[in-house]
């Protein structure tokens, strides 16, 4: 009676598993064919360097002061070394703040990447999704994101597709 059970079980779990449809995507290579996204990308570029060269310069300007700071040492009283001291690290705290501000895990980058790339990336998914409901199936995979797929059929791969819906045409 067991065997009969579970025999029935294995018949109907094979048979559920083939009766689902599968594809896969590659976010990447859909990405990389959207001009907004390749226009998005440079201005984030773009602005990381100019916020990496501000804070360069003012992390240069903060080790100016020391510099000078260590040269004048031997001439100053404990006060005023102490007062010079806290300087110098009033300002080292405000780079680091400044630094926090631009590539902190809220910071300004963070928001322009969120303001820029995420609705890019919402239509695509939105789109995977019409795909995936209309075509029903049940999984569809990335293969950008890492996962180890060892074979992929051209057949189901539904990335042309997917910019095609875009208005991109490959």
């Amino acid at each position: 009676m067991k065997k009969i059970l579970f025999g029935v079980i294995f018949v109907l779990l094979i048979t559920a598993l083939h009766a689902q449809r599968f594809a896969y995507v590659d976010t990447e290579y859909i990405l990389s064919n959207i001009p907004a996204y390749k226009a998005a990308q440079d201005k984030l570029n773009q602005l990381s360097l100019e916020w990496q060269k501000e804070i360069e310069a003012e992390y240069d300007l903060v080790d100016k002061v020391f510099k000078e700071y260590q040269t004048e040492k031997v001439l100053l009283t404990n006060e005023l070394m102490k007062q010079r001291e806290a300087e110098i690290a009033s300002k080292e705290k405000a780079v680091k703040d400044l630094q926090r501000r631009y590539f902190g895990p809220q910071g300004e980058l963070f928001e322009k990447r969120q303001e820029f790339i995420k609705p890019i990336q919402d239509e695509v998914y939105n789109v995977i999704k019409d795909i995936a409901e209309s075509g029903n199936f049940a999984i569809i995979f990335d293969t950008a994101s890492g996962a180890t797929i060892l074979f992929t059929d051209p057949r189901f791969d539904k990335s042309d597709e997917v910019l095609e819906k875009l208005g991109y045409k490959n």
